[in-house]
């Protein structure tokens, strides 16, 4: 595949003037490239490690049960494995090992009293991650019903 040399200009006007760049070969066809608008963008990206890790956060909330117990943290602030497992309609033992994934990714704490272990979300970052991604899928849902 030859490389093809493409125009482009940044959605914002008062960004950098656009720039003629040769586009890599594997680029799909008609993509455009504004060389230091893509480069000042690169380098606001997280560091490698960190993208890892968000995606393993990401991936670790893919799973409905985990989101329901992140759910039920976030409205409830701090329960019990028991009391979670009665929330969520999770077997304790499932609820357990999914709070256990979450805690080794920082997304729960654990704090014990005696033999109970009561959890919570993180910190205030995941509880505001976790409203805001119910709130637009909340948004998302009554658009398409035309509320």
């Amino acid at each position: 595949m030859t490389p093809r040399t493409t125009v482009c200009a940044p959605a914002d006007p008062a960004g950098p003037s656009p720039a003629k760049v040769t586009a890599p070969p594997d680029a799909p066809s008609g993509s455009v490239v504004a060389a230091e608008w893509v480069q000042s963008i690169r380098r606001t990206l997280p560091a490698e490690q960190v993208v890892q890790e968000l995606a393993q956060v990401f991936a670790l909330l893919a799973d409905p049960g985990r989101l329901r117990l992140t759910a039920a943290l976030l409205h409830a602030g701090e329960m019990c494995v028991r009391d979670l497992a009665a929330v969520t309609g999770q077997s304790v033992s499932a609820t357990s090992c999914a709070l256990r994934l979450l805690r080794t990714h920082h997304v729960v704490q654990v704090r014990r009293a005696g033999r109970l272990a009561h959890y919570r979300l993180a910190d205030s970052h995941m509880r505001m991650l976790f409203a805001q991604a119910i709130t637009h899928v909340r948004h998302e849902t009554d658009t398409r019903h035309g509320e």
